[in-house]
């Protein structure tokens, strides 16, 4: 697998225009889950104790250890690595949108029904949708599953609402996210979305998982006061039954969620990937110290009304 990663902070002021205060970009090659190349820009002199990593719970150990500050600074570099476990793990699936005609590149994968066969065993418990009997257990053909197409996510009204995207011919996945932050009388407000999509030989795309997340935050204490899902897009019948169990999250510090959702939302409790979108969360604190700095930048004491 190949990862062309990029992530940036973006201020829009209420005028229309914008300014972008960081941008990231991570690319990769990964051999069965494991980083065998890394490199970024900007660059970072600690990025290459990554390689030999596994994708997965390893390698969220492995940017603990090798990229301290960038957790610590909520850069974008780190939000676009911890998602390569996740990114990871879907990828294989971008094949049964494929005709098996088209598959022959370097080399042929096996047919998906071994795959899953092989995943399959090991997946139950993992998350709601696995939970004892249900759907997935028994989809070794992967017939059941659900899928969306889906329009594309830069709008001609809109140009600078996303940075440049990939251009992946062929076989891709694509996990986009985007989260917006504003202020509004002590309160943060939190807009979010998550689409894991993969392409198709017509050209366009066909989501996997898509998600739309909205909370309320208070601004002083920075802890979650109101949040809430809306499953768009999911594989299985069992998967949108997760957000039900959002209401556990009330209350928790956001920089903490990425400790705290796995500890309240764990296993058949939470949906992976809904769990991903509200890990990302934690980064929305410093996302709101980089708007108070903007608008003090501008003479402003408190947020407008």
């Amino acid at each position: 697998m190949r990862f062309d990663a990029r992530g940036r902070d973006l201020l829009t002021r209420a005028d229309g225009t914008t300014e972008v205060f960081a941008y990231d970009r991570a690319e990769a090659r990964l051999l069965d889950r494991t980083i065998e190349t890394i490199s970024c820009t900007p660059p970072r002199a600690t990025l290459h104790r990554l390689i030999g990593a596994r994708s997965g719970n390893q390698l969220r150990s492995a940017l603990e250890e090798a990229l301290p500050d960038e957790r610590a600074a909520g850069t974008p570099l780190y939000l676009l690595l911890d998602d390569f476990a996740g990114t990871s793990l879907i990828a294989p699936g971008v094949w049964q949108h494929w005709p098996s005609a088209e598959r022959g590149e370097e080399s042929d994968p096996p047919p998906l029904s071994v795959i899953r066969s092989r995943a399959l065993p090991q997946m139950e418990g993992v998350c709601i949708a696995f939970q004892a009997g249900a759907t997935p257990l028994r989809d070794v053909d992967g017939d059941l599953q659900s899928f969306g197409d889906v329009v594309p996510l830069p709008r001609p009204t809109d140009p600078r609402g996303w940075h440049p995207l990939p251009s992946s011919p062929g076989k891709s996945l694509r996990r986009a996210r985007r989260i917006d932050v504003w202020h509004e009388a002590g309160l943060l407000h939190i807009d979010a979305m998550f689409q894991d999509s993969a392409s198709t030989p017509s050209g366009a795309r066909r989501a996997i998982h898509e998600y739309s997340i909205g909370a309320t935050v208070d601004a002083a204490s920075m802890s979650v006061l109101a949040i809430h899902a809306i499953p768009r897009i999911l594989p299985y019948p069992e998967c949108p039954s997760a957000v039900a169990n959002l209401h556990r999250l009330i209350g928790a510090p956001l920089r903490q969620l990425r400790t705290v959702v796995i500890e309240r939302l764990p296993k058949t409790m939470g949906c992976t990937h809904l769990n991903d979108a509200l890990r990302s969360l934690a980064e929305v604190p410093l996302m709101a110290e980089t708007l108070d700095r903007a608008l003090a930048a501008r003479g402003l004491k408190s947020p407008p009304e």
